[in-house]
């Protein structure tokens, strides 16, 4: 599990002990309550995808982890998905949450009227997975939910209450069709030249990409920057033709190009604030990223310039070692992303106290 980086390691060796121990041993309950598709059905398709994909698995896969006894679990998944309450409990155009608020309270106090286990630790040995924007809003429909179980969110932002003491960073993963892009799945030689020192297209909402937009927008052939990606243009050759591929968040603080650039094997260039990286209490980022602060954004072509080229090589090196643990495989394997989903909550489970 340790990939050799010269004096650096991907996996932080401490943990590797911890997944084994996590294969070996830990057990989930999934509560049955609830019915498809707001409950045990999530989105298998699109941005949020991942969401879906890991209800899916956790329910229907083949792995050793899920228990049908209650009693001998480690943790409890309450297995809604907020993407589908959105799509079939929210009003269009309303920014009204409350009825996403009201479901996940009633689901709680559901499970913890026929089941004992909510009581035992106020929630704090239960956990939601959300891949949507609005998970930590829905979360607020219970306090204990909120404030002390285990979330699993692609919104993984300080600044609007994730904690990483007890959350969990989720890796957003688009899968168009369900599938990802023939491109990334057969990338050209190791030593084919890449001719863009960074690239990105992408849409002008939060607070960053306008920052970056106004220095780097159509201003620099080696800074390849579009709001708008023109028709003769492909985005995936792109990144797998550039060296480094930049993630700002938007709206939110998760982006999906992270783990594109990924697979693509452009060095990730993380231009955020607030945002707790998914797998970094496992993951060295700084082994396989580069993160630059929004004040730099100016300077991004003498910052990216000024990386030797033998660290570039380590870091895309970093970045082919742990594709991996961002890969979504059916059935799941060893070290994939469903695994270091589980990992970070077994994590999060050894921290808890049990009356």
């Amino acid at each position: 599990m340790i990939v050799s980086m010269g004096l650096m390691t991907v996996f932080f060796s401490p943990h590797n002990r911890s997944y084994f121990e996590m294969e070996k041993i830990f057990k989930v309950y999934v509560y049955p309550e609830g019915d498809i598709p707001i409950v045990h059905d999530g989105p298998c398709k699109d941005i949020y995808s991942i969401e879906g994909r890991f209800i899916n698995e956790m329910e229907n896969g083949k792995g050793k982890f899920r228990t049908t006894d209650p009693n001998a679990a480690h943790v409890y998944f309450l297995p809604f998905s907020i993407t589908w309450m959105v799509k079939y409990l929210y009003t269009p155009f309303s920014y009204d949450v409350t009825p996403l608020k009201t479901f996940v309270s009633d689901y709680v106090k559901l499970v913890s009227t026929r089941y004992p286990f909510w009581n035992r630790t106020h929630g704090a040995d239960h956990f939601m997975l959300a891949c949507h924007d609005w998970g930590p809003d829905a979360s607020k429909g219970h306090p204990f939910l909120y404030n002390t179980s285990i979330r699993v969110l692609c919104n993984a932002n300080t600044s609007e209450g994730f904690n990483p003491r007890k959350d969990v960073s989720l890796p957003e993963i688009h899968l168009f069709g369900g599938e990802i892009s023939p491109k990334l799945l057969s990338l050209p030689p190791e030593n084919t030249p890449r001719r863009n020192l960074a690239f990105f297209a992408g849409g002008m909402h939060g607070p960053i990409r306008p920052i970056l937009f106004r220095h780097w927008k159509n201003i620099d052939n080696d800074i390849r920057v579009y709001e708008y990606l023109p028709k003769d243009l492909d985005y995936y050759s792109l990144m797998i033709n550039s060296k480094f591929c930049l993630c700002p968040s938007g709206h939110e603080v998760a982006s999906p190009r992270i783990v594109e650039s990924i697979y693509a094997e452009c060095v990730p260039v993380i231009l955020s604030k607030g945002y707790v990286l998914p797998f970094s209490d496992v993951l060295r980022w700084e082994a396989f990223s580069v993160q630059v602060n929004v004040s730099d954004i100016p300077r991004l072509k003498e910052v990216l310039s000024a990386i030797p080229v033998e660290n570039y090589r380590k870091l895309k090196q970093g970045v082919r070692a742990v594709r991996k643990h961002f890969t979504l495989n059916q059935p799941a394997k060893k070290y994939d992303v469903f695994h270091m989903i589980l990992h970070s909550i077994w994590l999060r489970r050894l921290n808890i106290e049990l009356e």
